[in-house]
């Protein structure tokens, strides 16, 4: 009677072997967005580790959604400020409007990225009109989705409520996400998407039976990538991370003194096979890339292959003019070269001002965290500090690797996301009072205050007070 109730519920609670082997994708993508099932009393060591992966059930769906919902209303306020264009909206935009139309006029704009994101523009504008609220409107909802999702890779990697409720709250306080989740451009939606399917990732990477979640990663990649290119980047920091476990398995790789915590075992996804790993990260993530494209050019594959064309030769092409905000890779972490989106002086002494710079109570002390999640990585081997190190640093070398010379510290958005990850990781450490990271999210929390008058047109600032935080003459 007990595991025909349990099975009633639709849950598999796995009260035996057989039970255990018949979870079906479809659990798995519950479970990864709701919390983990309760698990036997009678478990593998592997079922142990994933019934620690995250908390209860219906509280972390609440907290979600309760973080989406006060995100996104926040991310409302003054988002019609101004009327008019700001910075890249001026490409972005039109290119919507054009999407809008009986029938597409030539020549297209903006070819030099995929047109997911303009997609989505251009549905809010047929949605709201042809105004602020249409441009902008769904850069509020992926904003409030990247939060959501780096929650819930929190609690893929701290099993606990708190610590997942500190990193999307320092996340959110790190100006940047706030800024570009309030601007039509295309970097928010590939943030949103690759976070998602970050989280997804991090949720499998300890199960036994992870393709249903890596199966999800492969195809929120996939939109990420039909956003921008840089989506590509977390795709190949996961392929390159199973690619290197699955080798070390191969050559039956064993560490000495192996512990739990390892971030590889040899008995790490043991129904894996090369052909999950093929659909999960080249089939799903090319199907979902391409599908973003139908809209525009049908199923004409000549059509496909010239866009494919046109975006790989602005993307790699070192023929590009200087802009006065252009920044290198190495200077973003240390946000030397913010970029100015809007500086409209109202009055003799007030300014409306949107500068993309970054929390420097947030981002600063990330290095320092990031540090100490490299050793815990090297020396302790530990599998949430390699995850972390991945996702942070791969997103972000990946564009020391690229032949153009053009670059906007905006590129740096996802690790820098990702760093709040780090934070609390090393604020939650042994020994360390619990209260001192809920005392570091206040700090953040104060940081975000003092750069909201450079960070939001409707509220404005003085001439004086937009100097004194202009702390460098880098910034200027």
């Amino acid at each position: 009677m007990w595991r025909n109730y349990h099975k009633r519920r639709w849950t598999c609670v796995m009260l035996s072997d057989s039970c255990g082997g018949m979870r079906s994708m479809k659990t798995e993508i519950f479970i990864f967005v709701r919390g983990d099932a309760n698990l036997p009393r009678k478990a593998s060591p592997q079922q142990l580790l994933e019934r620690s992966a995250v908390p209860r059930v219906s509280r972390s769906a609440v907290v979600a959604v309760a973080i989406f919902l006060v995100a996104h209303l926040a991310l409302l306020i003054g988002l019609t400020t101004p009327e008019k264009f700001v910075f890249d909206e001026v490409h972005y935009v039109p290119a919507a409007r054009q999407m809008l139309a009986p029938a597409m006029s030539q020549p297209m704009l903006n070819p030099m990225h995929p047109p997911l994101a303009k997609e989505l523009i251009a549905a809010s504008i047929s949605a709201f009109g042809d105004n602020a609220l249409g441009w902008r409107y769904p850069a509020t909802l992926f904003g409030a989705l990247a939060v959501v999702a780096i929650y819930l890779c929190g609690l893929a990697l701290f099993a606990a409520q708190g610590p997942a409720i500190a990193a999307a709250l320092i996340a959110a306080f790190n100006q940047m996400l706030y800024v570009q989740a309030r601007i039509a451009m295309l970097d928010i939606f590939a943030l949103g998407f690759g976070l998602l399917a970050t989280a997804a990732f991090m949720h499998g990477f300890r199960r036994e039976r992870p393709q249903a979640l890596f199966a999800l990663a492969g195809a929120l990649f996939g939109c990420a990538a039909a956003c921008k290119w840089s989506g590509l980047f977390p795709l190949g920091v996961c392929i390159v991370v199973v690619t290197v476990i699955r080798l070390m398995q191969g050559w039956r790789t064993l560490f000495a003194d192996a512990r739990p915590d390892d971030w590889y075992r040899p008995d790490l996804w043991p129904r894996l096979r090369l052909h999950h790993l093929v659909l999960c990260f080249a089939i799903l993530p090319g199907v979902a890339y391409l599908a973003a494209f139908v809209p525009l050019y049908g199923l004409s594959l000549p059509d496909l292959v010239e866009a494919q064309r046109r975006i790989f030769a602005d993307n790699t092409t070192t023929a590009i003019a200087g802009h006065t905000y252009m920044s290198s890779w190495p200077s973003w972490p240390l946000l030397a070269r913010p970029v100015w989106f809007l500086f409209d002086k109202s009055s003799e002494d007030n300014v409306s001002a949107v500068v993309f710079l970054g929390n420097p109570l947030v981002l600063w002390p990330a290095l320092l965290a990031l540090v100490l999640v490299l050793r815990d990585f090297v020396v302790e081997r530990r599998w949430d500090a390699f995850l972390i190190a991945a996702f942070y640093f791969g997103p972000w070398l990946a564009w020391a690797l690229l032949p153009r010379t053009l670059g906007f510290i905006y590129y740096y958005l996802p690790a820098a996301t990702a760093a709040s990850l780090a934070l609390v990781y090393v604020l939650r450490r042994d020994g360390l009072p619990r209260w001192l990271l809920w005392a570091y999210v206040g700090v953040a929390a104060i940081g975000f205050a003092v750069m909201l008058p450079i960070s939001a047109a409707f509220i404005g600032t003085s001439m004086r007070s937009f100097g004194q935080l202009m702390l460098f003459q880098s910034w200027i």
